[in-house]
């Protein structure tokens, strides 16, 4: 049985990470004995003399048991890289982080998981995207891993959310932190239906170079990774070089060559990512195929009147903005208004973001082996 004091209290020793504590480990046999050794001990064991001196100073300032309670006091779990809770396919790449700090729960259900991920600014045809195949992944009972960021990312976990799903959110900084702040009740629902986890301790604010380590986590606790849209310059770039790094499979959604928002995934597709139109692309290639889950849904309401279903005939799956639907139907502007919210309280239509719209239709079933 691991003792976790110890790895918690070593994981806040700046700079000893992955290969540091497999040195210590191997030479002390168990972090009891690192956390009580002396200076030349820690150089027999090829530990360098700026992180010795730090993790003897950090001694003298703490001790296990009280970073320990630090954590139960804050609700937070900690699992090993020993124990089983800690997710399987994380163990597999080459940097796995020792320790993951985590609230929610960690099943082994979820190595079915596929990450989704994209830009902060994603255009209505990306946010409808990230929802319809997010939604049709947790009918079919998979995990959705993403980064609680803006954009692609809060679109996915909430879709998840919406589907009866499991998701997890992997987190740049400690435990403590809810970043952006917006999504601190996200961040809530997620912990009910999921978790959320960390490999920083409590206390490490958001920093800039801790979100591309970040992505390989949210790479490495999953079968695969889906791209919705990203531009050359997109975060999301980090979690498809730590996936094909850890030989898992890269999906993309195609764009507009026209859009700066595809331009990333169009060429990843043209370099051999795997195009996805349906979520069968994706169960399919990573061998997931089952039948979807049935989520209770409202069957949508028809149209009242015969302006409403004239309204309606102009709205298909392509959003629309409220201002070009107008012209079409030549309707006056508060009217098109009026009967696009009541639409949208029937369940016919949708609003995917900055006044544009689509037309729900029934949601389709995946079936397969």
């Amino acid at each position: 049985m691991v003792d976790v004091k110890y790895w918690e209290a070593l994981k806040r020793v700046p700079r000893l990470g992955t290969v540091r504590f497999r040195r210590l480990e191997a030479y002390f046999g168990d972090l009891e004995r690192v956390w009580h050794a002396g200076l030349s001990e820690f150089k027999e064991a090829g530990l360098d003399d700026r992180t010795a001196r730090d993790l003897i100073a950090l001694r003298s300032q703490t001790t296990p048991d009280a970073e320990l309670e630090k954590l139960k006091l804050a609700g937070i779990n900690l699992v090993t890289w020993h124990d089983d809770d800690y997710p399987a396919r994380l163990k597999e790449i080459a940097d796995p982080p020792p320790v993951l700090y985590y609230k929610g729960t960690l099943l082994p259900s979820d190595e079915r998981s596929v990450a989704v991920v994209g830009t902060r600014g994603p255009t209505s045809y990306g946010r409808e995207a990230t929802a319809g195949l997010t939604a049709e992944l947790a009918r079919n009972d998979i995990a959705i891993i993403s980064g609680l960021a803006r954009g692609v990312d809060g679109v996915a976990h909430r879709a998840a959310l919406e589907n009866g799903g499991r998701t997890i959110a992997v987190l740049a900084n400690g435990m403590d932190i809810i970043y952006p702040r917006e999504h601190t009740n996200l961040a809530q629902q997620i912990m009910d239906h999921g978790a959320i986890v960390s490999e920083y301790p409590p206390g490490v604010r958001p920093d800039p170079r801790s979100f591309p380590r970040r992505n390989r986590l949210i790479s490495g606790i999953s079968r695969g990774s889906l791209v919705i849209e990203a531009g050359e310059g997109s975060g999301a770039r980090w979690t498809v070089y730590h996936a094909l790094e850890q030989n898992r499979e890269v999906f993309c959604v195609p764009g507009s060559i026209y859009s700066p928002m595809s331009r990333l995934t169009n060429r990843l597709i043209q370099e051999g990512a795997k195009l996805v139109s349906n979520v069968t692309d994706i169960l399919e290639e990573l061998n997931l195929t089952t039948v979807a889950r049935q989520v209770p849904m409202p069957l949508p309401v028809e149209a009242d009147d015969d302006a409403e279903s004239v309204l309606l005939a102009y709205l298909n799956d392509e959003p629309r903005h409220i201002d070009d639907i107008r012209r079409s139907a030549d309707i006056p502007i508060a009217s098109v208004s009026s009967m696009l919210t009541m639409l949208e309280l029937k369940g016919q239509v949708r609003q995917v973001g900055c006044m544009h719209y689509v037309r729900l239709r029934e949601v389709s079933q995946v079936y397969g082996n």
